[in-house]
């Protein structure tokens, strides 16, 4: 185990490139969303190892839902998998997304925008499903708040897929966010992916604009 001096307190997800890794194994573009859940808990342990205390997972925003009806289904699918399976881990979740929606899964309904802890709670998740941008900040004006308002900001953002933008995730909590591409697919997630990103963030310069 490498030895980091700085640790981030909160990373952020962009777990891209899943349909692009289904046409190049000759599969359809829908299939590519469940081989993106596994990856999800092996990062999920390599930031444990590494005493991560907070990570946020882009799950799908309201955009994604202009795809196909067999890929809506196929992501919403996954994000319902993926929350399924941490309920047997040790982690407190936190799902962020308009739950009013019918593009909401039912079934995460009793997680949504709230806190919900799981065994021993040794690291906080939050997964953006059905997460708009736009519906985060639309109170901020009458009501001082954002609806993410219990995510803190953001130290280091992982993108993978080699897609270099921010896709509308948590614009607030990301303003000062360090951003590390990964070209590689998503479903392709190796622990060095995630250890490469922490060396380079040790070199990062952290002025926070001063």
């Amino acid at each position: 185990m490498e030895n980091f001096k700085r640790i981030p307190k909160h990373i952020g997800i962009i777990p891209d490139g899943n349909r692009r890794w289904a046409v190049d194994r000759g599969l359809e573009k829908c299939d590519g969303y469940r081989f993106g859940v596994g990856p999800g808990f092996e990062l999920y342990e390599a930031m444990l190892e590494y005493g991560v205390k907070e990570a946020t997972f882009y799950g799908f925003t309201r955009d994604n839902n202009k795809r196909a009806p067999d890929q809506r289904e196929a992501f919403t699918r996954s994000c319902v998998d993926a929350v399924e399976l941490l309920s047997g881990k040790d982690a407190n979740l936190l799902v962020i997304g308009n739950d009013e929606s019918v593009a909401f899964p039912p079934e995460l309904k009793k997680y949504a925008n709230k806190r919900v802890p799981f065994g021993r709670g040794l690291i906080n998740l939050n997964f953006l499903v059905n997460y708009d941008w736009e519906w985060d900040l639309c109170k901020l004006t009458e009501e001082k708040h954002i609806e993410s308002r219990d995510i803190p900001k953001i130290d280091l953002i992982i993108r993978w897929g080699g897609r270099r933008r921010l896709s509308g995730f948590l614009p607030v909590q990301s303003v000062y966010a360090d951003f590390y591409i990964i070209n590689d697919y998503w479903p392709d997630y190796k622990k060095s992916h995630f250890l490469d990103a922490m060396r380079w963030y040790q070199e990062c310069d952290v002025t926070l604009g001063g």
